[in-house]
Protein backbone atom coordinates (compact mmCIF):
# COMPACT_ATOMS: atom_id res chain seq x y z
CA UNK A 1 0.00 0.00 0.00
CA UNK A 2 1.34 3.49 -1.02
CA UNK A 3 2.18 6.05 1.62
CA UNK A 4 0.40 9.18 0.39
CA UNK A 5 2.36 10.85 3.54
CA UNK A 6 5.96 9.06 1.77
CA UNK A 7 4.85 10.03 -1.52
CA UNK A 8 3.70 13.97 -0.99
CA UNK A 9 6.72 14.48 0.92
CA UNK A 10 8.61 13.61 -1.88
CA UNK A 11 7.22 15.42 -4.85
CA UNK A 12 8.12 18.03 -2.32
CA UNK A 13 11.83 17.31 -2.29
CA UNK A 14 11.40 16.67 -6.17
CA UNK A 15 13.42 18.84 -8.45
CA UNK A 16 10.85 20.55 -10.94
CA UNK A 17 12.46 20.98 -14.36
CA UNK A 18 10.69 24.76 -14.60
CA UNK A 19 12.73 25.88 -11.13
CA UNK A 20 16.26 24.79 -13.49
CA UNK A 21 16.10 25.34 -16.91
CA UNK A 22 14.76 28.59 -18.68
CA UNK A 23 12.98 27.41 -21.96
CA UNK A 24 10.42 29.70 -22.06
CA UNK A 25 9.03 30.27 -25.78
CA UNK A 26 12.27 28.23 -27.12
CA UNK A 27 9.92 25.72 -29.07
CA UNK A 28 11.63 24.10 -31.87
CA UNK A 29 9.98 21.21 -32.27
CA UNK A 30 6.25 19.17 -32.34
CA UNK A 31 4.91 15.96 -32.91
CA UNK A 32 2.93 13.26 -31.39
CA UNK A 33 4.86 12.48 -28.85
CA UNK A 34 4.78 16.37 -27.37
CA UNK A 35 7.11 19.22 -27.77
CA UNK A 36 10.80 19.50 -27.64
CA UNK A 37 12.80 22.97 -26.56
CA UNK A 38 16.11 24.61 -26.44
CA UNK A 39 16.59 24.90 -22.34
CA UNK A 40 19.90 27.11 -20.45
CA UNK A 41 20.22 26.34 -16.90
CA UNK A 42 18.84 29.49 -15.07
CA UNK A 43 21.92 29.56 -12.14
CA UNK A 44 24.49 29.52 -15.38
CA UNK A 45 26.41 26.85 -13.67
CA UNK A 46 27.71 25.69 -17.55
CA UNK A 47 27.25 27.13 -20.11
CA UNK A 48 25.92 24.49 -22.09
CA UNK A 49 22.63 24.44 -24.40
CA UNK A 50 20.05 21.09 -23.93
CA UNK A 51 16.91 19.56 -25.46
CA UNK A 52 14.00 19.13 -22.95
CA UNK A 53 11.65 16.69 -24.96
CA UNK A 54 8.05 17.27 -23.23
CA UNK A 55 6.30 14.02 -23.42
CA UNK A 56 2.73 14.49 -23.12
CA UNK A 57 -0.58 12.27 -21.83
CA UNK A 58 -0.30 10.35 -18.77
CA UNK A 59 2.09 7.71 -19.17
CA UNK A 60 5.07 6.75 -21.41
CA UNK A 61 4.37 4.09 -24.19
CA UNK A 62 6.59 0.72 -24.19
CA UNK A 63 8.55 2.49 -27.31
CA UNK A 64 9.36 5.82 -24.90
CA UNK A 65 10.29 3.10 -22.48
CA UNK A 66 12.53 0.50 -24.11
CA UNK A 67 14.56 4.14 -25.75
CA UNK A 68 14.80 5.40 -22.11
CA UNK A 69 16.39 2.34 -20.90
CA UNK A 70 18.71 1.92 -23.49
CA UNK A 71 20.02 5.17 -23.64
CA UNK A 72 20.12 5.10 -19.59
CA UNK A 73 22.84 2.44 -20.53
CA UNK A 74 24.46 3.31 -24.06
CA UNK A 75 27.37 5.81 -23.14
CA UNK A 76 29.35 6.62 -26.17
CA UNK A 77 30.90 9.94 -27.75
CA UNK A 78 28.54 8.97 -30.98
CA UNK A 79 25.53 7.89 -29.36
CA UNK A 80 22.57 10.60 -27.93
CA UNK A 81 23.06 11.02 -24.26
CA UNK A 82 20.22 11.42 -21.81
CA UNK A 83 21.10 13.08 -18.85
CA UNK A 84 18.21 12.97 -16.13
CA UNK A 85 14.46 12.93 -16.48
CA UNK A 86 11.85 15.17 -14.73
CA UNK A 87 8.81 13.75 -13.54
CA UNK A 88 5.99 16.11 -12.33
CA UNK A 89 3.76 14.16 -10.23
CA UNK A 90 1.08 16.95 -10.08
CA UNK A 91 0.66 17.82 -13.73
CA UNK A 92 1.32 14.45 -15.04
CA UNK A 93 4.47 15.78 -17.25
CA UNK A 94 7.50 14.38 -17.95
CA UNK A 95 10.49 15.68 -19.44
CA UNK A 96 13.35 14.43 -20.88
CA UNK A 97 16.58 16.05 -20.83
CA UNK A 98 18.96 15.26 -23.80
CA UNK A 99 22.11 17.19 -25.18
CA UNK A 100 20.78 19.77 -27.79
CA UNK A 101 21.92 19.53 -31.77
CA UNK A 102 21.94 22.27 -33.97
CA UNK A 103 21.90 20.14 -37.19
CA UNK A 104 21.17 16.58 -38.67
CA UNK A 105 22.00 15.24 -41.32
CA UNK A 106 18.46 15.43 -42.65
CA UNK A 107 18.72 19.09 -43.03
CA UNK A 108 22.01 19.19 -44.19
CA UNK A 109 21.05 16.89 -47.24
CA UNK A 110 18.25 19.37 -47.76
CA UNK A 111 19.99 22.14 -47.54
CA UNK A 112 22.16 21.02 -50.40
CA UNK A 113 19.36 19.75 -52.20
CA UNK A 114 17.70 23.34 -52.36
CA UNK A 115 20.69 24.93 -52.67
CA UNK A 116 21.49 22.95 -56.09
CA UNK A 117 18.07 23.42 -57.21
CA UNK A 118 18.31 27.23 -57.13
CA UNK A 119 21.45 26.82 -58.78
CA UNK A 120 23.74 28.30 -55.40
CA UNK A 121 24.54 24.37 -55.38
CA UNK A 122 28.13 23.78 -53.79
CA UNK A 123 29.07 20.47 -52.73
CA UNK A 124 30.33 18.69 -49.31
CA UNK A 125 33.71 18.17 -48.76
CA UNK A 126 34.89 14.49 -49.11
CA UNK A 127 36.67 14.69 -45.82
CA UNK A 128 33.18 15.92 -44.32
CA UNK A 129 31.41 13.03 -46.06
CA UNK A 130 34.07 10.63 -45.15
CA UNK A 131 34.16 12.15 -40.89
CA UNK A 132 30.31 11.78 -41.00
CA UNK A 133 30.29 8.00 -42.14
CA UNK A 134 33.01 7.16 -39.83
CA UNK A 135 31.41 8.58 -36.55
CA UNK A 136 28.27 6.78 -37.97
CA UNK A 137 30.16 3.74 -37.87
CA UNK A 138 31.52 4.27 -34.94
CA UNK A 139 28.61 4.67 -32.74
CA UNK A 140 26.52 2.00 -34.38
CA UNK A 141 29.42 -0.50 -33.62
CA UNK A 142 29.17 0.23 -30.09
CA UNK A 143 25.71 -0.09 -30.49
CA UNK A 144 25.92 -3.33 -31.86
CA UNK A 145 28.85 -4.61 -29.57
CA UNK A 146 26.41 -3.79 -26.68
CA UNK A 147 24.00 -6.67 -28.05
CA UNK A 148 21.28 -3.49 -30.00
CA UNK A 149 20.19 -2.74 -33.32
CA UNK A 150 18.72 -0.04 -34.15
CA UNK A 151 16.42 -0.69 -36.56
CA UNK A 152 15.77 2.94 -37.36
CA UNK A 153 18.71 4.67 -38.95
CA UNK A 154 17.96 7.20 -41.69
CA UNK A 155 19.09 10.90 -41.94
CA UNK A 156 17.08 12.32 -39.09
CA UNK A 157 17.87 10.16 -37.07
CA UNK A 158 21.65 11.11 -37.22
CA UNK A 159 22.53 14.74 -35.17
CA UNK A 160 25.69 16.94 -35.80
CA UNK A 161 26.75 18.99 -32.60
CA UNK A 162 26.91 22.50 -33.74
CA UNK A 163 29.26 25.33 -32.31
CA UNK A 164 30.87 24.38 -28.63
CA UNK A 165 32.87 21.80 -26.82
CA UNK A 166 31.55 18.80 -29.06
CA UNK A 167 31.92 21.00 -32.13
CA UNK A 168 31.07 18.66 -35.49
CA UNK A 169 30.42 15.87 -33.28
CA UNK A 170 28.33 12.79 -34.86
CA UNK A 171 25.48 11.69 -32.72
CA UNK A 172 23.16 8.53 -33.37
CA UNK A 173 19.22 9.31 -32.27
CA UNK A 174 15.90 7.96 -31.63
CA UNK A 175 16.22 4.62 -30.22
CA UNK A 176 12.21 4.28 -30.21
CA UNK A 177 12.47 1.04 -32.49
CA UNK A 178 15.31 -0.37 -30.95
CA UNK A 179 16.02 -4.02 -29.94
CA UNK A 180 18.48 -6.08 -27.67
CA UNK A 181 19.27 -9.46 -30.14
CA UNK A 182 20.86 -12.94 -28.91
CA UNK A 183 23.27 -14.97 -29.82
CA UNK A 184 21.21 -17.06 -31.11
CA UNK A 185 19.53 -14.95 -32.81
CA UNK A 186 15.74 -15.30 -31.89
CA UNK A 187 13.17 -14.32 -34.17
CA UNK A 188 12.58 -10.52 -34.18
CA UNK A 189 9.98 -11.07 -36.55
CA UNK A 190 7.32 -12.73 -34.60
CA UNK A 191 7.19 -9.22 -32.60
CA UNK A 192 8.62 -6.44 -35.33
CA UNK A 193 6.81 -7.56 -38.92
CA UNK A 194 8.22 -4.38 -40.33
CA UNK A 195 10.85 -2.07 -39.02
CA UNK A 196 13.08 0.73 -40.44
CA UNK A 197 11.75 2.98 -42.76
CA UNK A 198 11.00 2.46 -46.80
CA UNK A 199 13.63 3.72 -48.15
CA UNK A 200 16.59 2.61 -45.95
CA UNK A 201 15.06 -1.16 -45.39
CA UNK A 202 17.12 -3.42 -46.00
CA UNK A 203 16.03 -6.04 -49.42
CA UNK A 204 16.06 -9.05 -46.68
CA UNK A 205 13.15 -7.20 -44.21
CA UNK A 206 11.15 -6.59 -47.74
CA UNK A 207 11.40 -10.06 -48.61
CA UNK A 208 9.80 -11.32 -45.37
CA UNK A 209 12.78 -12.60 -43.63
CA UNK A 210 12.06 -14.06 -39.84
CA UNK A 211 15.54 -13.64 -38.51
CA UNK A 212 17.28 -10.59 -39.17
CA UNK A 213 20.72 -9.53 -37.59
CA UNK A 214 23.10 -6.54 -37.38
CA UNK A 215 23.08 -6.20 -41.27
CA UNK A 216 20.07 -4.20 -41.40
CA UNK A 217 21.74 -1.44 -39.88
CA UNK A 218 25.06 -1.75 -42.07
CA UNK A 219 22.32 -1.55 -44.95
CA UNK A 220 20.67 1.80 -43.80
CA UNK A 221 23.94 3.15 -43.63
CA UNK A 222 24.73 2.55 -47.32
CA UNK A 223 21.69 4.35 -47.97
CA UNK A 224 22.51 7.29 -45.90
CA UNK A 225 25.99 7.16 -47.49
CA UNK A 226 24.44 7.69 -51.04
CA UNK A 227 22.13 10.06 -49.90
CA UNK A 228 25.07 12.04 -49.08
CA UNK A 229 26.90 11.72 -52.16
CA UNK A 230 23.81 12.73 -54.46
CA UNK A 231 21.64 14.55 -51.99
CA UNK A 232 18.63 12.26 -53.19
CA UNK A 233 17.68 9.00 -51.30
CA UNK A 234 19.16 6.15 -53.15
CA UNK A 235 16.34 4.18 -52.91
CA UNK A 236 13.22 7.06 -52.99
CA UNK A 237 9.80 5.54 -53.79
CA UNK A 238 6.78 7.49 -54.82
CA UNK A 239 4.40 4.78 -53.42
CA UNK A 240 1.36 6.66 -51.80
CA UNK A 241 -0.14 3.80 -50.30
CA UNK A 242 2.63 2.18 -48.15
CA UNK A 243 0.90 1.64 -44.98
CA UNK A 244 0.96 -2.53 -44.93
CA UNK A 245 1.11 -5.30 -42.21
CA UNK A 246 3.46 -7.27 -44.88
CA UNK A 247 6.97 -7.10 -44.90
CA UNK A 248 6.80 -7.09 -48.93
CA UNK A 249 7.07 -4.10 -51.00
CA UNK A 250 6.86 -4.64 -54.40
CA UNK A 251 7.82 -0.72 -55.22
CA UNK A 252 10.38 -0.70 -52.73
CA UNK A 253 12.15 -3.73 -54.21
CA UNK A 254 11.51 -2.61 -57.74
CA UNK A 255 13.40 0.57 -57.28
CA UNK A 256 16.54 -1.48 -54.96
CA UNK A 257 16.38 -3.42 -58.12
CA UNK A 258 16.80 -0.67 -60.67
CA UNK A 259 19.49 0.83 -58.74
CA UNK A 260 21.48 -2.41 -58.06
CA UNK A 261 20.98 -5.01 -60.02
CA UNK A 262 18.65 -8.38 -59.88
CA UNK A 263 20.65 -10.61 -57.22
CA UNK A 264 22.12 -13.80 -58.98
CA UNK A 265 22.58 -17.11 -57.08
CA UNK A 266 25.79 -16.67 -57.00
CA UNK A 267 25.79 -12.72 -55.12
CA UNK A 268 22.60 -14.24 -53.12
CA UNK A 269 21.11 -17.62 -53.28
CA UNK A 270 19.71 -17.43 -50.33
CA UNK A 271 17.12 -14.99 -51.67
CA UNK A 272 15.33 -17.67 -53.20
CA UNK A 273 14.50 -18.91 -49.58
CA UNK A 274 12.84 -15.19 -48.34
CA UNK A 275 9.58 -16.22 -47.64
CA UNK A 276 7.87 -13.48 -49.73
CA UNK A 277 10.53 -14.54 -52.55
CA UNK A 278 7.54 -16.47 -54.84
CA UNK A 279 5.39 -13.26 -54.83
CA UNK A 280 8.46 -11.35 -57.13
CA UNK A 281 7.49 -13.82 -59.51
CA UNK A 282 3.64 -13.05 -59.38
CA UNK A 283 4.83 -9.25 -59.77
CA UNK A 284 6.85 -10.03 -62.63
CA UNK A 285 10.15 -8.71 -60.85
CA UNK A 286 12.65 -10.74 -62.70
CA UNK A 287 16.44 -11.00 -63.64
CA UNK A 288 15.68 -10.20 -67.03
CA UNK A 289 13.60 -7.02 -66.25
CA UNK A 290 16.63 -5.60 -63.87
CA UNK A 291 19.76 -8.02 -64.40
CA UNK A 292 21.45 -4.78 -66.54
CA UNK A 293 21.10 -2.48 -63.46
CA UNK A 294 24.30 -1.50 -61.42
CA UNK A 295 25.22 0.68 -58.56
CA UNK A 296 28.33 2.39 -60.91
CA UNK A 297 25.34 2.92 -63.46
CA UNK A 298 23.56 5.41 -60.97
CA UNK A 299 26.03 6.88 -59.42
CA UNK A 300 27.00 8.25 -63.19
CA UNK A 301 23.80 9.22 -63.72
CA UNK A 302 24.04 11.36 -61.07
CA UNK A 303 27.21 12.74 -61.92
CA UNK A 304 28.90 11.85 -58.87
CA UNK A 305 32.48 12.75 -58.75
CA UNK A 306 33.59 9.05 -57.98
CA UNK A 307 36.56 7.69 -55.73
CA UNK A 308 37.44 4.32 -56.11
CA UNK A 309 37.58 3.36 -52.32
CA UNK A 310 34.23 5.83 -51.86
CA UNK A 311 32.19 3.04 -54.33
CA UNK A 312 34.36 0.28 -52.47
CA UNK A 313 33.00 0.91 -49.36
CA UNK A 314 29.31 2.03 -50.67
CA UNK A 315 28.99 -1.20 -52.71
CA UNK A 316 29.94 -2.95 -49.34
CA UNK A 317 27.58 -1.55 -47.23
CA UNK A 318 25.37 -2.26 -50.24
CA UNK A 319 25.75 -5.59 -50.43
CA UNK A 320 22.21 -8.34 -51.23
CA UNK A 321 22.96 -10.88 -49.38
CA UNK A 322 23.64 -9.64 -46.00
CA UNK A 323 25.79 -12.57 -44.47
CA UNK A 324 28.31 -10.67 -46.66
CA UNK A 325 27.59 -7.34 -45.40
CA UNK A 326 30.43 -6.46 -43.38
CA UNK A 327 30.12 -5.68 -39.43
CA UNK A 328 30.70 -1.89 -38.49
CA UNK A 329 34.19 -2.91 -37.16
CA UNK A 330 35.09 -4.26 -40.33
CA UNK A 331 33.63 -1.58 -42.07
CA UNK A 332 35.92 0.97 -40.03
CA UNK A 333 38.91 -1.03 -41.28
CA UNK A 334 38.21 0.09 -44.96
CA UNK A 335 40.82 1.76 -47.42
CA UNK A 336 38.21 4.44 -47.29
CA UNK A 337 39.34 6.00 -44.35
CA UNK A 338 42.95 4.98 -44.44
CA UNK A 339 43.60 6.70 -47.49
CA UNK A 340 43.32 10.71 -47.48
CA UNK A 341 43.26 13.12 -45.39
CA UNK A 342 41.86 11.48 -41.93
CA UNK A 343 38.39 11.43 -40.73
CA UNK A 344 37.84 14.59 -38.16
CA UNK A 345 36.47 14.75 -35.15
CA UNK A 346 35.10 17.51 -36.14
CA UNK A 347 33.06 17.16 -39.29
CA UNK A 348 32.83 20.60 -40.40
CA UNK A 349 36.83 20.61 -40.41
CA UNK A 350 37.28 23.74 -37.90
CA UNK A 351 35.73 25.80 -40.79
CA UNK A 352 32.81 28.01 -40.52
CA UNK A 353 29.66 26.13 -40.18
CA UNK A 354 27.34 26.97 -43.75
CA UNK A 355 23.96 25.71 -42.69
CA UNK A 356 21.79 27.95 -40.67
CA UNK A 357 20.26 27.78 -36.66
CA UNK A 358 17.00 25.74 -35.96
CA UNK A 359 14.11 28.39 -35.64
CA UNK A 360 12.06 29.10 -32.40
CA UNK A 361 8.67 27.68 -33.32
CA UNK A 362 5.04 29.01 -32.11
CA UNK A 363 1.66 27.01 -32.25
CA UNK A 364 0.70 29.51 -35.29
CA UNK A 365 3.85 27.76 -37.11
CA UNK A 366 2.72 24.42 -36.36
CA UNK A 367 -1.12 24.97 -37.66
CA UNK A 368 0.36 26.70 -41.11
CA UNK A 369 2.56 23.07 -41.18
CA UNK A 370 -0.48 21.11 -40.75
CA UNK A 371 -2.56 23.10 -43.36
CA UNK A 372 0.50 22.81 -45.85
CA UNK A 373 0.81 19.18 -44.93
CA UNK A 374 -2.78 18.61 -45.63
CA UNK A 375 -2.76 20.23 -48.89
CA UNK A 376 0.61 19.07 -49.83
CA UNK A 377 0.43 16.89 -53.06
CA UNK A 378 1.51 12.87 -52.38
CA UNK A 379 4.43 13.60 -54.57
CA UNK A 380 5.60 16.44 -52.93
CA UNK A 381 5.52 14.75 -49.55
CA UNK A 382 7.52 11.96 -50.42
CA UNK A 383 10.36 14.33 -52.09
CA UNK A 384 10.49 16.19 -48.39
CA UNK A 385 10.05 12.82 -45.72
CA UNK A 386 10.14 9.21 -46.36
CA UNK A 387 7.58 6.71 -45.62
CA UNK A 388 6.88 5.96 -42.28
CA UNK A 389 7.13 2.35 -40.47
CA UNK A 390 3.51 0.66 -39.64
CA UNK A 391 3.36 -1.60 -37.15
CA UNK A 392 1.31 -4.69 -37.52
CA UNK A 393 -1.66 -3.22 -34.76
CA UNK A 394 -1.71 0.45 -37.24
CA UNK A 395 -2.47 -1.39 -40.09
CA UNK A 396 -5.59 -2.73 -38.98
CA UNK A 397 -6.66 0.65 -38.83
CA UNK A 398 -8.94 1.91 -41.66
CA UNK A 399 -6.92 4.15 -43.70
CA UNK A 400 -8.30 6.72 -45.46
CA UNK A 401 -7.76 8.17 -49.26
CA UNK A 402 -4.93 10.75 -49.85
CA UNK A 403 -2.19 12.10 -47.41
CA UNK A 404 -2.25 10.83 -44.12
CA UNK A 405 -3.47 13.25 -41.22
CA UNK A 406 -0.45 16.05 -39.82
CA UNK A 407 -0.47 13.53 -37.07
CA UNK A 408 0.73 10.29 -38.29
CA UNK A 409 2.91 12.40 -41.09
CA UNK A 410 7.00 12.55 -40.18
CA UNK A 411 6.58 16.22 -39.41
CA UNK A 412 7.41 18.49 -42.33
CA UNK A 413 9.24 21.81 -41.88
CA UNK A 414 7.68 25.17 -42.25
CA UNK A 415 8.75 26.99 -44.96
CA UNK A 416 7.88 30.76 -46.43
CA UNK A 417 6.01 30.79 -49.73
CA UNK A 418 8.98 30.91 -51.65
CA UNK A 419 11.79 28.18 -50.53
CA UNK A 420 14.64 29.33 -49.99
CA UNK A 421 17.51 27.48 -49.00
CA UNK A 422 17.81 28.15 -45.48
CA UNK A 423 15.79 25.80 -42.84
CA UNK A 424 12.91 27.67 -40.23
CA UNK A 425 12.41 24.46 -38.51
CA UNK A 426 14.29 21.25 -37.38
CA UNK A 427 12.13 18.98 -35.53
CA UNK A 428 13.18 16.70 -32.31
CA UNK A 429 16.75 18.03 -32.03
CA UNK A 430 19.28 15.29 -30.87
CA UNK A 431 16.28 12.77 -31.84
CA UNK A 432 15.62 13.24 -35.29
CA UNK A 433 12.50 13.44 -36.72
CA UNK A 434 9.18 11.92 -34.91
CA UNK A 435 8.43 8.60 -36.43
CA UNK A 436 5.22 7.05 -36.36
CA UNK A 437 5.52 4.85 -33.37
CA UNK A 438 3.91 0.88 -32.64
CA UNK A 439 0.75 1.73 -30.72
CA UNK A 440 1.49 0.45 -27.35
CA UNK A 441 -0.17 1.05 -23.87
CA UNK A 442 0.98 3.58 -22.39
CA UNK A 443 2.76 2.63 -18.99
CA UNK A 444 1.07 3.61 -16.05
CA UNK A 445 1.95 7.15 -14.70
CA UNK A 446 2.50 6.07 -11.22
CA UNK A 447 4.54 3.27 -12.12
CA UNK A 448 7.30 5.51 -13.36
CA UNK A 449 9.98 6.32 -11.31
CA UNK A 450 12.53 9.28 -11.80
Amino acid sequence: MVDIGFKRELDVKRERVEDIFDFEGCKVGRGTYGSVFKAKRKDNSDDREYALKQIEGTGLSMSSCREIGLLRELKHRNVMTLHRIFLNHTSRKIWLLFDYAEYDLWHIIKFHRTAKGNKTYFNVSQNMVKSLMYQILNGIHYIHSCWVLHRDLKPANIVVMGEGPERGCVKIGDLGFSRIFYSPLKPLADLDPVVVTFWYRAPELLLGARHYNKAIDIWAIGCIFAELLTFEPIFHCRQEDIKTSTPYHKEQLERIFRVMGYPSDETWLEMRTMPDFPQLSRDSITRKTYGKYYLEGYLMEKKVNMNPNEVSLLKSLLTMDPTKRPSAEEALEHDYFKTGDKPNDDVFGGLPIPYPKREFITDDDQDDNKQQQGMAKAGVVAQQQPPQQVSQQQAKVPQQQGPPPPNQQHTVPHYPAQVQSTMYYAPQPGLGQPTVRQVDEPVPFFLIRS
